[in-house]
């Protein structure tokens, strides 16, 4: 996907102090600065090889790594400023676990809202909003959005009973709200499609191949 990025213009949502993000990658390079989804100023992208997520004053960056080129990681992000303890108005999620180690935990304050993200902006995954640079390098999956809900990462993955794996819902129990998407770069021809029932798809930029590679097919 490395010169490649989507991009979607939404109109008014449901929330901009509630939402959840939730995708899976696998990393075709390390060291890079990359980014996986953001809007204006408020951004999620690879930082060293550590996840980063900026957003209304308010900062995680993970203290492990990410430098695995050969597998698949399911992250979640769960952003919801209504909750009365700080920490949890931001959470990360990998591989179904709940990350609690960070270099950087800077939370924002109680109800506030999103700067950019679910609002009449345009939103990119795979490019920095602000220039034409931090391409993502690699494969991205199963990409939601949910527009005023803040949802788990056992909402989208389970654990394999047999092979003890975690994997993807591919039909998640879940609510998009107006501005939610779910893209599972499935039509060839369509890779920026919505399958969430909103019809939110988005524009596709350069070429994005698809590929037999997943996390159900790694």
């Amino acid at each position: 996907m490395a010169s490649a990025y989507l991009s979607k213009t939404f109109g008014t949502g449901d929330s901009t102090k509630k939402f959840t993000i939730s995708f899976w990658m696998k990393k075709s390079s390390n060291s890079q600065t990359s980014m996986l989804f953001g809007a204006g100023s408020d951004i999620l992208y690879l930082n060293s090889d550590k996840l980063q997520f900026e957003v209304a004053s308010g900062t995680l960056k993970t203290t492990r790594v990410f430098r695995d080129v050969s597998a698949f990681y399911h992250c979640v992000i769960a952003f919801d400023t209504t909750q009365a303890t700080a920490s949890d108005r931001m959470k990360f999620y990998v591989n179904g676990v709940q990350e609690s180690v960070f270099d950087t935990s800077t939370y924002p304050s109680l109800n506030a809202d999103a700067s950019s993200l679910n609002t009449a902006v345009a939103h990119f995954i795979g490019k920095r909003p602000t220039a034409s640079d931090m391409y993502f390098d690699g494969v991205l999956t199963h990409y939601h959005f949910c527009d005023g809900y803040a949802y788990q990462a056992t909402d989208f993955g389970e654990t394999d009973s047999t092979s003890g794996i975690w994997k993807p819902k591919t039909s998640p129990s879940v609510t998009y709200g107006t501005n939610g998407f779910f893209l599972k770069f499935e039509n060839s021809s369509d890779m920026g499609e919505d399958s969430s029932g909103n019809n939110n798809d988005f524009t596709t930029s350069g070429t994005i191949t698809q590929t037999e590679d997943t996390p159900s097919n790694n």
